[in-house]
């Protein structure tokens, strides 16, 4: 197997880690606010620090799910002009493109990275709650390096690129396939 392959394999499998790491945050964002609905809903007081602990898990949110946007081709794309413009315009205005989300995904990873570094605060949820400001700021160098991956699979992160019959094809006839098995 060539390394190549390999490296998407690994980029498809951090992709699908971040889907649950971001349905796990949703989860348990709701799970807290509700929480402190019912909290509310019983007794007619609240709980202070539902609102402030559902709140830590939107960096990892949105981070990560930009992660997934571009894994799955759904990022800001320029289809109108890419469809007016000669073939090899095309190929020239994707390679640029890729080369903009690398450059992109750098300046994450070294700004975010410094960002983490001098992340000494502490949130403080309650008394009894406190978290660290890094648990937060992880998430935006790690995002970087996730879209860095995920420039494995080259020009079929643009939309430009995809053959939608064929994506459909492999998709029904992977599930005979597995219905089969």
């Amino acid at each position: 197997m060539s390394l190549l392959t390999q490296a998407r394999r690994l980029s498809d499998a951090v992709n699908q880690v971040a889907i649950v790491i971001c349905v796990t945050c949703i989860l348990g964002m709701l799970a807290i606010s509700f929480t402190g609905f019912v909290y509310t809903l019983f007794t007619g007081g609240a709980l202070s620090w539902t609102y402030s602990l559902a709140r830590l898990f939107l960096p990892w949110i949105g981070m990560l799910s930009s992660t997934i946007a571009l894994h799955a081709g759904e990022h800001v794309a320029m289809t109108l002009l890419m469809r007016v413009l000669p073939e090899a315009l095309v190929k020239v205005a994707a390679a640029l493109t890729l080369v903009v989300i690398a450059f992109f995904a750098l300046l994450v990873i070294w700004y975010g990275w410094d960002f983490f570094r001098n992340a000494t605060q502490i949130y403080m949820v309650s008394d009894a709650i406190q978290i660290s400001r890094k648990w937060t700021a992880i998430a935006v160098p790690l995002a970087g390096v996730i879209f860095l991956l995920h420039l494995v699979h080259g020009f079929s992160l643009l939309e430009h690129f995809t053959d939608e019959a064929a994506v459909i094809e492999e998709v029904i006839h992977g599930q005979d396939e597995e219905s089969r098995s």
